[in-house]
């Protein structure tokens, strides 16, 4: 019986190796129908996939489920937290009182000397003012307020001078418009950007000392002892800082 059951098996193929046999090729068949499908609508599939994400993405988005940005605080979308902070900025001062001039640089000419301020405008008195440095002539504005600043002092192009004030503006004849000129009082720092410079006639030219607007002259001879010839250098306003 069992020997007939055997040739029954065997007549009709189906032993347990063709079994085997015939579901591996059925497989494999099944394996390279999906991959050429894949292969053959290589562009739907493409298609779907980006929908899928962009849907996902969206729907992560509107509850919240994205990652913050890079350089972002979380949940508020601030970025000054992660903003570098420079050191050196100073938030500008506006001072309240008028101010006396003690110091003038032009760094653009290597200018850096003291800046005295006489009661007086007697001409002898202000040229003893001249021998420590520059000088605020007595009448014209102080800094913080409306009006202009008119300084003034020697400059002396002599290869050897025994009192260095003598030399106090040389070169400010070579300032360029745009140029910064800063005079500082005891607590603040007052900017002025150059506007123009001239060659003014002594005997006929007026120092023009408008009180509106604030404004920075700077007047000097063109040579030592000269009395005929200034440079004239005006400025404006620009800024106003604490001084450090």
């Amino acid at each position: 019986m069992l020997l007939c059951n055997m040739c029954i098996v065997k007549q009709a193929g189906l032993t347990n190796r063709h079994k085997i046999g015939y579901s591996f090729d059925a497989m494999q068949a099944t394996h390279r129908g999906i991959v050429g499908e894949i292969e053959q609508r290589r562009g739907m599939f493409a298609l779907a996939f980006v929908a899928f994400f962009v849907v996902s993405y969206a729907f992560l988005f509107a509850v919240g489920a994205t990652p913050d940005p890079a350089g972002t605080t979380a949940g508020t979308g601030d970025t000054s937290a992660a903003a570098p902070q420079d050191a050196a900025y100073t938030v500008p001062a506006q001072p309240t009182t008028p101010e006396q001039p003690t110091r003038i640089v032009a760094k653009s000419i290597n200018l850096d000397v003291s800046v005295a301020n006489p009661a007086s405008t007697d001409i002898d008195a202000l040229d003893q003012t001249l021998l420590t440095g520059a000088a605020r002539y007595p009448t014209s504005a102080l800094l913080g307020v409306d009006g202009t600043v008119l300084l003034f002092g020697h400059s002396s192009y002599l290869p050897i001078v025994h009192n260095q004030a003598y030399k106090t503006f040389d070169g400010i004849q070579n300032l360029k418009t745009g140029d910064i000129i800063s005079v500082y009082s005891a607590a603040h720092e007052y900017q002025y950007q150059v506007t123009s410079v001239r060659i003014a006639d002594a005997t006929q030219d007026v120092i023009d000392l408008s009180q509106s607007g604030r404004h920075l002259t700077l007047v000097t001879c063109d040579s030592f002892a000269s009395k005929q010839h200034r440079f004239v250098v005006t400025a404006d306003l620009a800024a106003t800082f604490g001084a450090n």
